[in-house]
């Protein structure tokens, strides 16, 4: 009796043993990542002293894979293993992360960095893709949630083991960390790897099998001639499929305008988004580890608003994508008035508030788009949206460089700062017409409680 009690207080999504999983190798990518992230960054902009147009190119070679092959590998996704997918992103980005360790400046840095980023682009459409399969539509929206808590948390941790993990080792130690998470997060996903495509949610296995019962049924004349009408058009299928993601896209109005809204943001913050380090030089010049106790900061106020979220359940999309805004270009604006000397407790601050916007922005885009999106495109979507982000991180950081330069880091910051927080404020107020649409899947049920409206 009590075991049973124990059951039923725990949240259904715990008791998916493949969501746990994807959950653990999830949290272990993740935190690699920002082990990594601080390591590169403290290595070129402190080590090798770097001047900001250098480290903008760091964020360019690392969208151009994204810009390249993202639409291509949201569609892939749609048709392949989703794990094994993933498990082979998982070793390609570990061997690539070891080669890192033998480059002597950022000239070769970039190439590395590139490729790597080339495997992640494949990787992303596939994690969603396959959350998207083995939850349910009631889940949806605490697996989101969960996902982008374990993003934030590693922000936290991360960086801050990062941290000191540079004031007794080297760059290169958390480096070498980055490389064997990767490789623990392949192989805790080795035993999804028998998922097959065709299964577009847990809600459609009932549907997937009685269909499969049926074929079984066909005779085997008729089995192998389906079988060569199927590799007739297998490639013209990829390409219809490729399409028909961007034309859902175009139809679904709370889709396209809130991927709109995002982007119009993203061109700004990607400006700053890897100039950290500039403006971190100029109020505390030397201190490495500053850079890795701001972002854990920004973690902790993600972690902080992601798990009232969870908790909630709800958040409208007006005041989780424009309040969201208004509080990262605040907080941006708020570090570029900042002065030398400006004490840490201040600094860390203001990086909570950072994170705080970052949360809600992001559970509420992550949880429109998969939301309002039909299980067997979720790929496709989040594919096309890493292709224009790709394209946006293209010319966005080299923009910031410009603008650093001309204006400095200080003036950069408060510029796109207040110019976020505008954008911010306007999704505010016009938020009955740009997202007019009820963000309630007809899917969900009542007890879901997961009003976007």
């Amino acid at each position: 009796m009590k075991e049973k009690k124990e059951l039923q207080s725990t949240p259904s999504i715990w008791r998916n043993g493949r969501f746990r999983r994807m959950f653990a190798a999830h949290t272990a990518a993740s935190f690699g990542d920002w082990f990594d992230a601080i390591a590169i960054q403290v290595l070129v902009a402190y080590r090798w002293e770097a001047d900001p147009m250098m480290i903008a190119l760091i964020p360019v070679v690392i969208a151009l894979p994204g810009l390249l092959l993202g639409s291509i590998a949201g569609t892939l996704a749609d048709r392949v293993h989703k794990a094994r997918l993933m498990i082979v992103c998982d070793a390609a980005i570990a061997l690539l992360t070891l080669a890192i360790l033998a480059v002597p400046g950022p000239a070769w840095l970039l190439p590395l960095l590139g490729l790597r980023a080339a495997a992640g682009v494949f990787q992303m459409p596939s994690q969603q893709g396959l959350t998207r399969t083995v939850v349910t539509s009631d889940d949806l929206f605490r697996a989101t949630s969960l996902n982008g808590l374990v993003n934030q948390a590693s922000k936290v941790a991360g960086p801050l083991l990062g941290a000191m993990t540079l004031t007794v080792l080297s760059p290169q130690a958390c480096i070498i960390l980055n490389a064997l998470l990767r490789l623990c997060s392949g192989l805790l996903l080795w035993p999804l790897r028998g998922i097959g495509p065709a299964l577009v949610s847990a809600d459609q296995q009932a549907v997937a099998a009685e269909q499969q019962g049926k074929s079984a049924a066909h005779t085997a004349p008729e089995a192998d001639e389906a079988k060569m009408r199927e590799e007739h058009v297998r490639a013209s299928r990829f390409f219809n499929q490729w399409r028909e993601g961007w034309a859902f896209l175009w139809r679904s109005r709370m889709l396209l305008h809130t991927l709109i809204f995002g982007l119009f943001g993203l061109i700004a913050i990607l400006m700053i988004d890897y100039q950290f380090p500039t403006l971190l030089r100029v109020l505390a010049p030397g201190n490495e580890s500053l850079l890795g106790w701001l972002v854990s900061a920004i973690g902790a106020g993600a972690v902080g608003c992601m798990l009232v979220l969870n908790r909630l359940n709800r958040i409208s999309a007006g005041w989780g994508l424009g309040g969201g805004y208004v509080l990262v270009g605040g907080a941006i604006a708020a570090l570029g008035w900042a002065q030398p000397g400006t004490g840490l407790p201040v600094l860390l601050m203001i990086g909570a508030v950072l994170g705080v916007g970052n949360g809600l922005y992001i559970i509420t885009q992550n949880y429109i788009l998969q939301a309002k999106t039909p299980a067997d495109m979720v790929g496709r979507v989040f594919g096309i949206q890493s292709t224009v982000i790709g394209a946006i991180m293209v010319v966005s950081p080299l923009a910031g460089g410009v603008l650093i330069r001309i204006a400095g880091a200080g003036t950069a910051f408060v510029w796109i700062g207040m110019t976020v927080g505008i954008l911010g404020l306007t999704g505010l107020l016009l938020q009955s017409v740009i997202w007019r649409e009820s963000l309630a899947d007809s899917s969900l049920t009542t007890e879901q409680n997961a009003d976007l409206a």
